[in-house]
């Protein structure tokens, strides 16, 4: 009672931080370790089903990024410039066990593109109360000392059934069968440990009308219920967020006034994909929007520490090298608008840049509309 009572505290104080002034985007694993299953807390993966099933935080939901946009055949968006249109979206975040009270904790393996799509589809809905986990995943992973004891066990696991083999091969019978022995041993002392885990291998959630339920053992993943979610329209945050007719006018200020322009249009994707070599889906044409910068996303995730994202400095640094500063207007693309763009939106909010926008359509949309110009 008393460890509830304190998780219940925590929650109240962050959900009370972030009604404050100063808005809080990241949550780190210490804080949210705490708040793993507890109640008026979702944690959302923004990774793909596969990526779920190889390691999701216990009791979370998936919601994969790509996915949350509702896009026709030729990229058009059924209510641009918002991912959804709000009933559809009602649904879709009420099925996953999400009201409006839920403070949702956005998560994927640690690089962030999918954790931050996650959390720019809730903001831009009017839900503030939504944090990033710095680090996902593998953040999750190092503070777990259940996993820590997990890991050496495996570790040792594949050193003895290598050994066990080698001797086998060697027809050395006795040393074998002890290595045998050995290596059952330690495969059931993991066995144990897995149910402790709080990142768990399994299926995704899968909506059986009235609930999600994971394909798990009940054990380890219990049922999740839906709820009532609804959208207050005049809550819709539209300063997050642009449609292809906004970016339009940006390019035609950019052509005419170049670096001098208010705008300023960022390409978050990788160099292939920008001079036209990749197509992905269902694009009718490679390349990119006239008069971007070109800045991937990954120059701002820190791999080295698997955190989501590097320090204000170096984030900072990258900009000021490509002369994005805060007296512009800045729109960012990826293909589908929730991922890489996110990564970039999400840094410039970090840094404090307030007029940042997330061109939901993105290449997917710009791509297949033969009235738009591209450059390759």
């Amino acid at each position: 009672m008393k460890r509830m009572m304190q998780a219940l505290l925590i929650v109240a104080c962050l959900i009370g931080v972030l009604s404050a002034k100063e808005e809080k985007i990241l949550i780190e694993a210490q804080e949210a370790v705490k708040l793993i299953g507890k109640p008026g807390v979702m944690f959302v993966s923004g990774d793909d089903d596969t990526a779920f099933e190889n390691g999701h935080i216990r009791g979370s939901v998936s919601m994969y990024a790509h996915h949350l946009h509702h896009a026709d055949i030729m990229g058009n968006l059924e209510c641009a410039p918002l991912f959804m249109c709000p009933k559809t979206a009602e649904h879709y975040i009420g099925a996953h066990g999400i009201d409006n009270d839920t403070l949702v904790i956005a998560y994927d393996n640690f690089r962030g593109p999918n954790a931050t799509g996650v959390y720019m589809y809730f903001k831009s809905f009017g839900h503030d109360k939504v944090l990033i986990l710095n680090g996902g995943v593998e953040a999750i992973k190092k503070i777990d000392p259940n996993q820590q004891e997990y890991n050496k066990l495996k570790k040792e696991a594949r050193k003895v059934k290598k050994a066990y083999k080698k001797a086998k091969k060697a027809g050395n019978k006795e040393e074998y069968k002890k290595l045998k022995a050995k290596y059952a041993e330690l495969k059931k002392e993991m066995k144990k440990l897995e149910p402790k885990l709080l990142i768990q291998r399994g299926k995704k959630m899968v909506d059986l009308g009235h609930h999600l339920h994971a394909v798990l053992p009940p054990e380890k993943e219990a049922k999740i219920e839906e709820k009532h979610y609804h959208i207050d329209e005049k809550k819709i945050r539209y300063d997050l967020i642009a449609g292809k007719e906004e970016v339009y006018k940006a390019v035609q200020d950019r052509l005419k006034n170049g670096d001098k322009s208010k705008y300023v249009i960022i390409d978050t994707r990788g160099m292939i994909e920008i001079i036209g070599e990749r197509k992905m889906d269902n694009v009718a044409r490679g390349g990119h929007i006239p008069t971007s910068k070109f800045i991937e996303w990954k120059n701002f995730t820190d791999f080295k520490n698997k955190k989501s994202f590097r320090s204000l400095k170096e984030m900072q640094e990258v900009f000021d090298k490509y002369g994005v500063t805060k007296d512009k207007t800045i729109y960012a693309y990826c293909h589908v608008g929730a991922g890489r763009s996110t990564e970039i939106i999400t840094a410039l909010k970090l840094l404090g840049y307030e007029n940042v926008k997330v061109y939901t359509g993105s290449w997917d949309e710009w791509g297949n509309d033969m009235n738009l110009p591209i450059r390759r």
